[in-house]
């Protein structure tokens, strides 16, 4: 039998989570935050130590805390466990230290979440967890019945009265942590909330026109980027001059360590952009302020492109209700489909994981497609679709 037991600490690296061995001083004593990272000494004060031990073929890990000299006599004791049952001991497991606390597993799993996911992430699961708290009596998490997520999923509905869409990634943040848990298979397909998927909404031609006619220049180039690179918002955001290059006409999604900042699911990508929108950069950056493209007048990341947008279409005499930062994301997506481009490749340029996410927007692409076809058999014009906003 495998007698060994290692301790670990999860840490988030510029590659993700990774679980890292501790750092042991001359005493043999656990150093505090101290971890090995390939090869070398670091210091991480975020994450929590975890032990790791075979229990037959199977690899078992358990979390232990954030407190290295509690991490290091949980290692101890269980050392002294497995070679106890080497020697054909019989060990009464003890219930109350084997079950999980609910609150204690929820504290666990937000400070994970915070070490690799956005603010916004983070929120969402703190929300979504403290509705289940509010919903569920139980105190532990193997305690967790089918019932109790049906009744959740009826306090999104009927308590807390949220949209059927909203309800469903609650539902979904809560099957995620119990999935961390061990907790599987309680929920059926039914189970979960319903919804209908909106139809996805893009921008009219004539009302970005008038759009960009009301807007200051530096906020023309802002939004005019938003629409020919289907960046995300914080992309956007955190964009510099070195993202740019100039002579191949493409702008690049990177990691931005100097700002805290790392790309959706941590993955870098490379977006062709248009020869106008180069130009129109080009000139940009002969009085560049700052490393970033679209910085505040102090220098720092812009946080209120929102506030902006919808500034610029009241003074165009349109409905800001109407106007938000992901329609122009929407409106690349679609053009790039109407204009032939193959999935694979705008779900590329898109930074999408899956598929399925990119081909939300085949039914806006196609719905433009005929009318486009209709337009041309009617009144002999060219397609609708813009050619400007295709990134050849």
């Amino acid at each position: 039998m495998n007698k060994a037991v290692s301790l670990t600490k999860r840490i988030l690296t510029t590659n993700g989570k990774r679980y890292c061995p501790v750092v042991e001083s001359g005493n043999h004593r656990i150093k505090p935050d101290y971890v090995i990272v390939n090869g070398v000494e670091e210091k991480h004060p975020e994450g929590g130590y975890y032990l790791s031990f075979y229990r037959g073929a199977k690899r078992v890990r358990i979390a232990v805390g954030k407190d290295a000299a509690i991490a290091q006599s949980k290692k101890l004791r269980k050392e002294a466990e497995l070679k106890a049952v080497a020697l054909g001991a019989e060990l009464v497991p003890d219930v109350k230290e084997d079950r999980k606390r609910l609150d204690t597993a929820i504290a666990t799993y937000l400070n994970e979440t915070a070490m690799g996911k956005k603010p916004k992430t983070l929120a969402a699961y703190t929300t979504s967890l403290g509705y289940f708290t509010e919903s569920c009596p139980k105190v532990h998490v193997e305690a967790i019945e089918r019932k109790d997520l049906l009744e959740f999923a009826a306090f999104l509905r009927d308590d807390k009265e949220l949209l059927p869409r909203t309800c469903w990634n609650k539902f979904s943040n809560v099957m995620s942590f119990l999935k961390a848990q061990g907790v599987t298979k309680l929920a059926k397909k039914e189970d979960w909330p319903r919804f209908v998927d909106a139809e996805v909404e893009t921008y009219e031609t004539v009302d970005l026109d008038a759009l960009f006619a009301a807007c200051e220049p530096t906020d023309r180039l802002l939004f005019r980027f938003f629409l020919m690179t289907g960046f995300r918002e914080q992309e956007t955001m955190y964009c510099t001059w070195k993202d740019i290059n100039f002579i191949a006409s493409t702008v690049s999604v990177r990691h931005k360590p100097q700002y805290g900042w790392s790309p959706k699911a941590y993955k870098e990508r490379e977006v062709p952009i248009p020869a106008a929108l180069v130009n129109e950069l080009r000139e940009a950056k002969e009085t560049p302020i700052s490393p970033l493209l679209f910085p505040t007048s102090s220098g720092q990341p812009d946080t209120h492109m929102l506030r902006t947008l919808k500034r610029s279409a009241e003074r165009a005499g349109l409905d800001p209700t109407e106007y938000y930062l992901h329609k122009f994301r929407a409106t690349f997506a679609t053009t790039c489909l109407q204009a032939g481009i193959d999935l694979k490749t705008v779900q590329q340029w898109l930074g999408h994981t899956d598929l399925a996410s990119t081909m939300r927007y085949l039914p806006a692409a196609r719905g433009a497609g005929v009318r486009a076809k209709v337009a041309v058999e009617e009144t002999g014009l060219a397609s609708s679709c813009s050619p400007s906003l295709v990134p050849f």
